[in-house]
């Protein structure tokens, strides 16, 4: 099986190694996302409803280049760092998702790659 790899040019992508999206027949594969700038940094910071609306529209736009659709969404992952970010995290993937309604996983963890950062995205869609 031949593996497509998408790039948004993001700031760690070259330095880790690694593709914002990797498209396995049917499958797409979207990594970790964040709304860091070219810089690294949060470009809401403080906002982690804002920033959970920034990293989606950064996965939305991976997915599109790699011809899926958020509708194509069968899996969310979000990693948080603040318990009093949820109710605002979850509005925003409720309002994306409210139809669509994958599986979904909100964690919490002690940090992110830098400290602006309150929430990093990872999503799983699927043609068919």
């Amino acid at each position: 099986m031949t593996h497509r790899r998408i790039s948004s040019g993001g700031p760690w992508e070259a330095v880790a190694g690694y593709s914002r999206a990797v498209v396995a027949g049917d499958t797409c594969e979207v990594a970790g996302t964040t709304d860091a700038g070219p810089d690294g940094e949060s470009r809401h910071p403080g906002d982690a409803g804002a920033q959970t609306r920034a990293a989606f529209e950064v996965v939305e736009r991976a997915l599109r280049e790699a011809g899926f659709s958020l509708r194509d969404i069968v899996r969310t992952r979000m990693y948080l760092v603040d318990a009093a970010d949820i109710d605002a995290v979850l509005a925003v993937h409720g309002e994306l998702f409210r139809d669509i309604r994958p599986a979904a996983t909100l964690l919490l963890v002690a940090g992110l790659i830098r400290p602006s950062l309150r929430i990093e995205v990872e999503a799983t869609a699927r043609r068919g």
